[in-house]
């Protein structure tokens, strides 16, 4: 790969709060985003800036000159300051980078990384070096905000900011960012290849060093022009992903954990170490017409080396054969031990329609974002499904997600699970050797209380790939703990899920779920606050959080954050249900009513899950009323009456009533252990 470098004013801008405004309004997110970026081309083309790279709600470009890039900004963001305003976070530093057609990277694109953190929106931010080029510039003037101490940066840096009418003005040394090492004390691998019955005692593994045969891979960055296309970049490392955890002797981080690290910025030594692995695989991809150009590189995260890398023009019928080249190479760089049977877990045998396979990339794209998105992912699968009908991974997905939009209660239960399981039964047959219909099975049958089956299949899952992060935390919630209440060995599951994937909130919110099933609220609490430090919107971290406060009889902390929970999820009846039940126990018997009688309303017009509707109606003393509601549960197949028998928030009312040991008799849990 050829390399130059070359001196250049470095300018990185963000969209602040940008995911929550997705979360809350995705037109409107996307009406911003495509503000941001006419604004930036426009200015950019006149200001002769380069932008290097798209990435979401954010952008990296190049300037010969850093008043051209100061410039520049002062007039981006005043352009953003005017309605319908866009808040822009702009950083700003003068350096040398290395250089190739594809991207920039070195020390001085880390530090305008870091003065953009420092960011708040629609003020700019530069650093002292570009503050030297420019302070007798007799247009431009600047303030001093402050001197830092940046992440990964041996230097203290002063701060600047532009001083203009119109722009914000931060307080002098009042800016948060980057700014200090995250202190971390514990270093964690994959999971072991284990024994499914047997589990190391220890809480987790602690190691001095991480083990030589172990990979993070990294989402592929978006170098098209078009910024839709973020989900190719990641589906191809995702493919990668799962082709290299087949293979015995390699630890691969999990993708929910890999994939934080898409656009923050971190050292490969950072990522390294968070995620206890010897190396990291990066690359990027840009897609024009049926035309791909990959670049990939596998780097020793000890002292940056770049054990490989390789560059691949070809064609999109050719993107499968890429796949597995890349996977075989890094194999064989790490010097992992190909059996007869791993070669084939990673060639493979059929190859999907291209077309449908694009589709299949989108639909896990927008199922991993959950809420809303897993809509949108049932379509794109059933539209990979109807075009290449023999693509086994297509098939999976489709399973999965009609099994979460139940989940979540997005779809009625009984109208999409049978969907669910002809799917996964479909990938099974179309390829055996799949760990993911396995857990999809597994999980349907739950749905079904066939325990034995679901059990089975969820343990087959572990067996071809025992770590499968989701396969551990799925068994350990569903099973373990809210149908067998064999609490120990369930939270033995969700160690093992965040030891895979421990820097994914999903993984933290179903440890959570588990320790609040098992009564440890306390510990349940401090999961879910370490889940919403990765991912401060996760509803399900935010979900449990509130069934902890209330668990520890902290009503006021649990109303709180029932109604964050609400805004986050745009009023989603699990976060409405806990703010009923704290109200009713606040003693706002009123504002309790209210919201029940708005959740009846809701039931007029669209599926609400009756579970906790019905534990609602209880905690406001109409016995009858919660019973109607948990027979429809019941007859729904709605999975959260799966929680009735152990979950803390069942009124004594409502279990000592002689209705609820018949209900659950019928709903068939099996007999406690002795």
């Amino acid at each position: 790969m050829s390399q130059r470098r070359q001196l250049a004013a470095i300018m990185f801008t963000d969209i602040e709060g940008y995911t929550a405004t997705m979360q809350q309004n995705e037109q409107k997110a996307i009406i911003l985003k495509d503000r941001h970026r006419e604004v930036l081309q426009t200015e950019h083309d006149y200001y002769s800036g380069r932008i290097i790279q798209y990435y979401g709600d954010g952008t990296l470009s190049i300037f010969q000159s850093a008043v051209q890039a100061v410039e520049c900004a002062l007039a981006m963001q005043l352009t953003f300051r005017k309605n319908p305003v866009v808040p822009v976070r702009m950083g700003l530093h003068i350096g040398d980078i290395i250089f190739d057609e594809d991207q920039v990277f070195g020390d001085g694109v880390n530090l305008a990384s870091r003065i953009e953190s420092l960011g708040v929106a629609g003020s700019v931010l530069m650093s002292d070096k570009v503050y030297d080029e420019i302070h007798n510039h007799p247009k431009i003037k600047t303030i001093s905000v402050g001197s830092y101490q940046l992440k990964n940066i041996e230097r203290e840096v002063e701060v600047f900011a532009l001083n203009h009418t119109g722009l914000i003005i931060p307080k002098p040394n009042s800016l948060k960012g980057k700014t200090e090492e995250k202190k971390t004390s514990k270093k964690y691998v994959p999971a072991p290849k284990l024994q499914l019955a047997n589990f190391d005692e220890e809480e987790e593994q602690v190691i001095e060093e991480p083990t030589k045969k172990s990979i993070a891979v990294l989402p592929f960055v978006n170098m098209s022009n078009d910024p839709e296309q973020d989900y190719f970049g990641e589906g191809i490392a995702e493919e990668i992903l799962n082709a290299l955890s087949n293979l015995t002797e390699l630890k691969v981080a999990g993708r929910t954990s890999s994939f934080q690290f898409n656009k923050n910025n971190s050292s490969i030594n950072e990522i390294g170490e968070r995620l206890g692995v010897s190396t990291v695989l990066e690359g990027s991809v840009r897609k024009q017409g049926n035309r791909l150009r990959i670049t990939v590189q596998l780097i020793n995260v000890e002292d940056g080396f770049h054990l490989w890398s390789e560059k691949y023009d070809r064609n999109m019928d050719d993107i499968f054969a890429i796949q597995d080249e890349i996977a075989l190479a890094v194999t064989e760089k790490l010097k992992g031990t190909l059996l007869d049977k791993e070669q084939g877990k990673i060639n493979r045998i059929n190859k999907p329609d291209t077309e449908a396979y694009e589709l299949y990339l989108k639909g896990r794209f927008y199922l991993s974002r959950r809420g809303a998105s897993i809509i949108t992912g049932i379509q794109y699968f059933k539209q990979a499904i109807d075009i290449d009908p023999d693509f086994a991974l297509a098939h999976a997905g489709y399973a999965d997600a009609n099994l979460l939009s139940a989940f979540y209660g997005l779809l009625p239960p009984t109208q999409v699970i049978h969907k669910a399981r002809q799917s996964a039964e479909k990938a099974l047959n179309l390829n055996p050797t799949l760990c993911e219909p396995y857990c999809s099975l597994g999980w349907y049958y739950t749905f079904e209380w066939n325990w034995i089956d679901a059990e089975k299949n969820l343990l087959k899952s572990l067996q071809i790939n025992p770590e499968y992060a989701q396969a551990h935390y799925w068994y350990g919630l569903n099973i373990l703990a809210w149908i067998k209440g064999e609490f120990e060995e369930a939270e033995e599951r969700g160690k093992i899920a965040k030891m895979i994937d421990p820097l994914s909130s999903i993984t933290h919110a179903a440890y959570g779920a588990i320790l609040y099933s098992a009564g440890k609220f306390e510990e349940a609490l401090e999961e879910c606050k370490r889940g919403l430090e990765i991912d401060a919107y996760s509803f399900l971290c935010r979900l449990y959080e509130g069934n902890s406060y209330m668990a520890l009889e902290k009503y006021e902390e649990a109303r709180v954050v029932y109604e964050k929970a609400m805004k986050i999820s745009n009023r989603h009846a699990f976060a409405q249900n806990g703010l009923i039940i704290t109200n009713a126990l606040l003693g706002n018997t009123a504002k309790a009513q209210s919201l029940m009688k708005d959740l009846k309303q809701r039931y007029k017009k669209s599926y609400v899950p009756s579970t906790y509707t019905g534990i609602s109606a209880a905690y406001l003393n109409n016995l009858d009323e919660a019973f109607d509601y948990l027979e429809k549960a019941y007859s729904e197949r709605d999975p959260s009456i799966l929680t009735l028998k152990y979950a803390y928030w069942v009124p004594e009312n409502l279990r000592s009533d002689k209705r609820f040991e018949p209900l659950l008799k019928k709903i068939g849990f099996p007999s406690e252990k002795k």
